[in-house]
């Protein structure tokens, strides 16, 4: 595939703007290795001198699919895709990359199929936002090693704006609030921690209904960490509806955790658009608050 830019301000190096295009000093080693670089339409070595005015433009080849990874062809539920990126609606249940516990049918695996039966140009998927096996929502992928760059550097910046909707036990009594505590890896168990010597997490809920024995709340990661919704709700011994792990009751025939990825958006850096996309609350979500309400 092939991207393009144009020149607009003095530089003094090819790398130093592509670092500025938002390109990783690993893609940038992978296109002096594998790729083709052109300036004005001449194929040129990254040693060149650009000028304001040049037109920059990079190619790299496509992106193989991983024999070792095994394809599904259970489908996908596609809520965008384009060049760049796809966007999935992830089933709770499904692990997101093959492990030992399962390595023929994770997202992974489906998206394998999908690119397969599309023909798709690069067939290695670059995971963006992860989640949990037990969460459902939204997933963000990028298709090439390019965008994956990019995503990561607005990812870096803080801009991706990501937002769940949970359901934690008992009432919370504020309104609105951030919770900002550092976290770190439990060595007694699979869970994260509250610790001083942690790993900066902020997390900031809005309360969007109050139940007898639950609160429904949207969240807004500012951090990235490991369960991070799921400890910091614990920690203020509010754990969410279903979570096993971290002490949250089953209410309302849940049996898994109560945790929703239910819209993300960002800018767009190939093309300057606003993308923000929604997943709708599965079924098991309904059947809680359908019981919470009527309790």
């Amino acid at each position: 595939m092939r991207l393009t830019w144009q020149v607009t301000t003095p530089v003094t190096s090819l790398k130093r703007f592509l670092t500025q295009q938002g390109i990783s000093h690993r893609v940038f080693s992978d296109l002096k290795q594998h790729g083709t670089i052109f300036v004005n339409e001449q194929v040129v070595t990254p040693a060149v001198t650009l000028q304001v005015g040049d037109a920059v433009a990079v190619e790299l080849p496509a992106e193989v699919a991983d024999p070792a990874v095994a394809t599904s062809t259970t489908p996908l539920t596609v809520l965008f895709e384009n060049r760049d990126w796809l966007v999935v609606d992830k089933p709770a249940g499904l692990n997101v990359v093959p492990g030992p516990a399962n390595r023929t049918d994770t997202l992974v695996n489906r998206i394998k199929g999908h690119w397969a039966e599309i023909q798709a140009e690069n067939q290695v998927p670059h995971i963006l936002t992860r989640l949990d096996r037990f969460t459902s929502g939204v997933v963000w992928v990028a298709r090439h090693r390019l965008a994956n760059s990019l995503a990561s550097q607005l990812q870096a910046h803080h801009q991706v704006d990501k937002r769940y909707l949970a359901v934690v036990s008992g009432q919370l009594t504020q309104d609105h609030d951030v919770i900002d505590e550092p976290l770190a890896s439990d060595p007694t168990g699979y869970n994260q921690m509250v610790s001083p010597a942690g790993k900066p997490a902020r997390t900031e809920y809005w309360v969007r209904a109050r139940f007898d024995q639950a609160t429904v709340v949207e969240v807004q990661l500012h951090t990235g960490r490991t369960h991070q919704i799921r400890a910091h709700f614990a920690y203020l011994d509010h754990p969410l509806v279903g979570d096993d792990l971290y002490g949250g009751p089953q209410l309302g025939g849940m049996t898994r955790q109560a945790l929703h990825a239910h819209t993300l958006a960002f800018m767009d850096p190939f093309t300057q658009e606003q993308r923000t996309f929604e997943s709708t609350v599965p079924a098991d979500w309904q059947q809680l608050i359908a019981q919470l309400r009527s309790e």
